[in-house]
């Protein structure tokens, strides 16, 4: 650990943390020169192996991510002009296709529209692991997608449990107010908990960290986030 983190992680004290209080805190904490992104981690109680238990979903951050999304879709005729006209970053069917074999990937959010799904299926080998893979779950396999694009715009994150059964989800950067971190962080933690599997028992909402890119871990107190789903 270096002495800048270990200065930062000094700040934070063996308790709980109150959701406003640790965005107050990761502000103070970072130290990195460059703007740093602020991250939920949230440990759940399901068994991300069943089927039946995968946590998965999409929420707006009322304040955005504060990150410039680069946006690609997957569309021909007049759902490829809906898309320039939204504003997508790059746009086409088979010509992307042929460029992302070729090793591109200067893109952050993919959206397809239904119909070449079974072209954009080919793909799922290289842009699957990289999380870039649309999905009708996630709302980026769509013909609406004027209204996908404006709202990956507007600050919409996707989330989902990994192996060890967490999500991770970023709620803004460092610049943002104290209160603009807490409400981004609210929206997350009202959309993983309406996300609760039916087939999960018990205490669902584990445990959960906020961080900065290079900041240390604040332990969040978790009861009144998540009592009404234990």
């Amino acid at each position: 650990m270096g002495k800048k983190l270990r200065n930062a992680a000094a700040r934070v004290d063996s308790k709980l943390y109150g959701l406003q209080e640790a965005s107050d805190l990761v502000k103070q904490a970072a130290y990195a020169k460059f703007d740093e992104t602020v991250e939920l981690a949230i440990r759940l109680g399901v068994d991300p192996k069943r089927a039946d238990q995968m946590v998965r979903g999409t929420t707006v951050l009322p304040h955005g991510t504060g990150k410039k999304v680069r946006i690609l879709v997957f569309a021909k005729g007049e759902k490829e002009q809906e898309a320039r006209q939204a504003g997508a970053d790059f746009v086409g069917a088979d010509d992307l296709l042929e460029k992302i074999k070729g090793g591109w990937l200067e893109f952050d959010q993919a959206i397809a529209t239904p119909d070449l799904m079974a072209t954009v299926g080919k793909l799922g080998k290289v842009l699957g692991p990289r999380g870039l893979m649309p999905n009708p779950k996630s709302g980026t396999v769509t013909f609406e997608v004027g209204k996908a694009i404006q709202e990956i715009r507007k600050g919409r994150v996707e989330y989902k449990v990994d192996k060890a059964g967490s999500v991770h989800v970023p709620v803004g950067k460092v610049s943002f107010a104290v209160s603009q971190i807490t409400e981004n962080a609210q929206a997350v933690f009202a959309s993983v908990v309406k996300a609760k599997p039916s087939s999960s028992k018990g205490k669902y909402i584990k445990g959960a960290t906020m961080s900065s890119t290079m900041g240390p871990g604040i332990p969040l107190e978790c009861t009144t986030l998540g009592r009404h789903v234990d």
